[in-house]
């Protein structure tokens, strides 16, 4: 009898590296056609300012060149290394939000002031930012004592530090990159174990703040007003979005054709960027968008399953919290693009132009690969040789099973084992004993004290005080020298 194809995928998702294939294909399929579809949505308006049709679509691909490499350099970094960098790496983007507002250094475009521009390649800071908060919140929150389930050691030192950061975001203006950092905090303490009232509060406080900031700033108060009144100023506030609604309606079930939109003439703004969804709409059609949110929809069950089944904490937290943060950002970009949600400028991930957005992104990817890579199946997997064609072809390292720490004892800081004392000269038997497990030497010692655990000849001496003692034989001697040399090789120690 044949298998069904529910039977199929169910016997294929159970393998051990399939969530990590998942990933990678998701990545892969995204970047691709966000590429075709920025050079389709970018081409016309480049050409119409006098540029090459292609020079936004050549930029885009130097982005995704980079964002490949940080893929694989994701994927290669260990959790120790992720860990014990991730507060410096938050201290030092803290310090460029700082200076991109500073006049002469930051660059303004569109009324904000929130890019380093350098070689005529743009850096925005606040994308940066994104990645150092999520990972440090995920190394604060794993590196909780295992007895200490209090609110303080949850939200002390998160939420100060991400007040910090939203004040300084907001201050370019950017409340749209706002809104991307509060889905990490919320997503942080709601994986981290916040009590469901406490997050209730302060999800509830958040949402009132950010509404007080749409209505305070012109612009935003414009967009807020222009989705409640949805027939009013159509040449106006409401442009844009009406626009975008009458080229996904062109496009129908399946859509005009690739590269036949008529949006991009100068109709819609921004269609390569914020609005490249409904690009896809009239191009790809109803089919082509149902693809789209398929893709997302399978790497929200792809994401949230690496978190389930990985039994390291920093990679539970951080998987979650990197995927809630893209599948939120996405929804939220394609609810405003379809009308559901007031304007509020964050890109497609992975889709819209922009180079910063590209790289980080594809970096998060990666960091969701490389959890993917610890779960405990495909560890055993991976370190019993069933290596798959993706990690042969990119030499990727073994990962570790994760070890939790022993109930009662403090954590130790990620990267450092426990030093072991060199060996030392004159007794044999105390320095194979130091290599040894303390656990072990402790047993070792009480069985010393009932026997002569195998010794051949022991006789007897003066000390320096002239009592008896009993002296070991050289047969003795050799033998412990032999067993502490075999231990030495077998341990990859030199004497």
């Amino acid at each position: 009898m044949t298998p069904g194809p529910k039977t199929r995928i169910g016997a294929w998702l159970a393998r051990p590296l399939a969530s990590f294939h998942l990933v990678v294909t998701i990545a892969v399929m995204l970047t691709v056609l966000g590429l075709v579809m920025v050079l389709s949505a970018s081409g016309v308006e480049q050409y119409a300012n006098g540029e090459s049709a292609y020079s936004l679509f050549t930029q885009q691909v130097v982005f995704a060149l980079l964002g490949a490499v940080m893929f694989y350099i994701a994927l290669r970094i260990p959790a120790r290394v992720l860990r014990q960098y991730s507060f410096p790496l938050f201290v030092i983007v803290l310090i460029m939000l700082v200076l991109v507002l500073i006049p002469g250094i930051g660059t303004v475009s569109q009324g904000a002031r929130r890019w380093f521009t350098v070689g005529g390649f743009s850096l925005q800071p606040s994308e940066i930012m994104k990645v150092a908060l999520a990972i440090w919140g995920a190394h604060l929150l794993a590196s909780r004592r295992q007895d200490d389930r209090s609110v303080r050691s949850i939200l002390v030192p998160l939420v100060p530090a991400a007040l910090l950061v939203f004040a300084l975001v907001v201050a370019q203006p950017n409340l749209s990159t706002t809104i991307a950092l509060g889905i990490i905090v919320g997503a942080l303490l709601w994986f981290g174990g916040l009590p469901l009232k406490m997050f209730g509060s302060i999800a509830l406080t958040g949402i009132v703040i950010a509404g007080i900031l749409a209505v305070t700033a012109g612009y935003r108060s414009d967009r807020v007003k222009a989705f409640f009144n949805p027939g009013d100023d159509l040449q106006g506030a409401n442009y844009q979005a009406k626009q975008a609604l009458y080229s996904l309606a062109d496009g129908g079930i399946l859509g005009r054709g690739l590269g036949q939109s008529v949006a991009k003439w100068s109709y819609l703004p921004n269609a390569h960027n914020d609005f490249i969804f409904a690009i896809i709409g009239e191009e790809l059609g109803f089919i082509g968008c149902l693809v789209v949110i398929g893709l997302f929809a399978v790497f929200v069950y792809t994401g949230l399953r690496i978190a389930a089944r990985s039994i390291d904490p920093f990679w539970r937290i951080l998987s979650a919290t990197a995927t809630t943060w893209i599948v939120g950002q996405a929804m939220i970009n394609i609810g405003y693009v379809i009308g559901l949600l007031p304007v509020t400028g964050l890109q497609l991930p992975l889709v819209s132009a922009g180079g910063s957005s590209l790289a980080i992104t594809l970096f998060m990817f990666g960091v969701i690969a490389n959890a993917a890579r610890h779960e405990p199946e495909a560890v055993a997997a991976l370190n019993s040789g069933q290596d798959g064609k993706i990690s042969r072809l990119l030499r990727l390292p073994k990962p570790v099973l994760y070890r939790p720490p022993v109930a009662g004892r403090p954590l130790r800081r990620p990267g450092r084992a426990r030093q072991i004392d060199p060996p030392r000269r004159g007794n044999a038997a105390q320095n194979r004993r130091a290599l040894e497990p303390r656990e072990r030497r402790a047993s070792d010692v009480a069985g010393d004290r009932t026997s002569t655990r195998g010794r051949r000849a022991v006789g007897t001496g003066q000390n320096g005080r002239g009592r008896q003692v009993p002296t070991r034989g050289r047969q003795d001697h050799r033998q412990d020298h032999r067993q502490d040399h075999q231990g030495y090789r077998e341990r990859g120690i030199s004497r």
